[in-house]
C-alpha cells in the first residue's frame, strides 16, 4: 500500500507539527514570565541555588512576556527571529547553568527539550515554509516509510 500526500495534506502535517511545537514553549515562557515577575518562592530558590541575583527575574520576565507576545501576534518577522534567539538562549542557559551547578539530569534536560522546541518552531515558522522544497522534504520521508 502507497500513501501519497497531497501538498495540502503536507502543509497541515506542517502547520500541526509547527503548532505542538510553538504552544509548549509559549505556555513555558508565559508560565515562567508569570513566576519571574512575581517572584515566587521557587524560582527564588532555584535563582539563589544558581547564584543568580534576584533582580535579574524582572528583566527576564519583562523580555519573555515580550517574546511570548512577539510570537504569537502575527507578523513582524524581524523580531520575531529576536525573539527565538532570546526563548533559545533562556532555555540554554538554564541548562547551562543547572549543569554546572551539579543538578539532577531532569534539571538539564527540561530546559534542553524546550530549547528542541524552540528550534522546531523557528524551523518551521520560517515564510519560505510553505515552499514546495520544504514540501517535498517533508513527504518524501513519509513515502519511504510507507513503502516498508
Amino acid at each position: 500500500m502507497s500513501i501519497t500526500i497531497t501538498p495540502r495534506t503536507s502543509i497541515l502535517i506542517r502547520t500541526g507539527v509547527y503548532w505542538l511545537a510553538t504552544l509548549p514553549v509559549v505556555v513555558e515562557s508565559a508560565v515562567g514570565a508569570g513566576w519571574d515577575l512575581l517572584r515566587t518562592p521557587y524560582v527564588l530558590d532555584t535563582f539563589d541555588h544558581l547564584g543568580y541575583p534576584a533582580y535579574l527575574l524582572a528583566i527576564l520576565g519583562v523580555w519573555k512576556v515580550l517574546g511570548v507576545l512577539t510570537l504569537i501576534v502575527p507578523g513582524f518577522p524581524g523580531l520575531k527571529e529576536w525573539a527565538y534567539a532570546g526563548i533559545f538562549f533562556v532555555y540554554t542557559g538554564a541548562a547551562a547553568s543547572h549543569l554546572a551547578a551539579g543538578d539532577q539530569s531532569m534539571a538539564v534536560a527540561t530546559p534542553i527539550a524546550f530549547a528542541v522546541f524552540t528550534l522546531i518552531s523557528r524551523g518551521l515558522r520560517s515564510s519560505a515554509r510553505f515552499e514546495l522544497t520544504s514540501i517535498v522534504a517533508l513527504v518524501i520521508p513519509v513515502r519511504r516509510l510507507a513503502d516498508k
